[in-house]
């Protein structure tokens, strides 16, 4: 009997000892790469995307890649984002170009975006198309944005991010402009708010 209780005090100090020494559990981080334009950066919109995930319990990091007037060749052909993404820490890669309501925009959108999606495929990360919006001199155009924008990322099995259906929505319930700035493009800190929202609502 003394033998029995001593294997089995032996036992529980074993399994006591692993397991404390079990690595300790972390909340998962998501990573995110925004690729784009004045769109994504006017008024920080990875950091408002960061913001609006926290509030709905999700854990991000981010980081921009964002220039002026630049659109998916234009990256493309600079050569960094292959390098960023290769270093395969990405797990959303999220791509943004101008309005892109004409054949040329929409071919970009479609050939580069395939590009994108190939690249992310390999190192594991999804893609997810930014959808924007036309100024408001070209508001007319705007069902031509938002169906380019959903073609590309069907044609390249990419998560479409509607911002550009939000804000036309929002503008014809409410016949506002105010997710425009003041230069009637860029979007005011409402609609970059409401931006990010969406994102968010969409991505996960």
């Amino acid at each position: 009997m003394r033998y029995f209780l001593f294997l089995l005090c032996l036992c529980f100090t074993a399994i006591t000892s692993r397991s404390n020494t079990l690595p300790e559990i972390k909340d998962p981080t998501i990573n995110i790469l925004f690729i784009g334009n004045s769109l994504t950066y006017t008024n920080d919109l990875p950091k408002l995307v960061k913001a609006h995930a926290k509030t709905k319990g999700i854990k991000t990091k981010t980081h921009m890649v964002a220039l002026p007037n630049y659109a998916l060749e234009d990256h493309w052909n600079d050569g960094n984002i292959q390098q960023l993404i290769a270093t395969g820490k990405y797990d959303y890669v999220i791509i943004q170009q101008g309005p892109s309501s004409q054949h040329e925009g929409r071919d970009m959108l479609i050939t580069y975006g395939k590009k994108f999606a190939t690249l992310c495929s390999k190192y594991d990360a999804k893609l997810a198309y930014f959808m924007v919006w036309p100024s408001l001199q070209y508001h007319h155009t705007q069902d031509a944005v938002i169906q380019n924008y959903h073609d590309a990322a069907t044609i390249n099995n990419a998560i479409i991010l509607p911002v550009g259906m939000t804000w036309k929505e929002y503008h014809n319930s409410n016949n506002s402009n105010d997710y425009y700035g003041p230069d009637g493009f860029h979007p005011s800190l409402k609609g970059s708010k409401a931006a990010a929202a969406s994102i968010v609502s969409h991505l996960f």
